[in-house]
């Protein structure tokens, strides 16, 4: 595939960029570049290779959560206005 002007004007009304006329050929040099190196990429043969999921034997370590909920509605109660048990209280507004 080749970048040109025509497409290069496409990919500016895509993205809703504005390319200045100094950069213009830069930029078409640069994108020829990764699609050329993308093309290269996709000419390589993996059909030999298999697919890595994960770097890590035996999948992603977990954690163990702990559970601080106590913590938290204490602080954040310490820090309100007014409270009734483990509730906020707040003005009636509907009667």
């Amino acid at each position: 595939m080749q970048i040109d002007e025509k497409l290069l004007n496409k990919l500016e009304k895509l993205s809703a960029l504005k390319i200045s006329e100094e950069k213009r050929q830069s930029v078409i040099n640069e994108l020829s570049e990764i699609v050329n190196f993308v093309d290269r990429l996709n000419t390589l043969d993996l059909s030999q290779n298999q697919a890595t999921i994960s770097t890590l034997k035996g999948g992603t370590p977990l954690r163990v959560d702990k559970e601080k909920t106590a913590e938290v509605i204490e602080n954040v109660l310490k820090n309100s206005p007014s409270h009734e048990g483990r509730f906020f209280s707040v003005p009636k507004i509907i009667e």
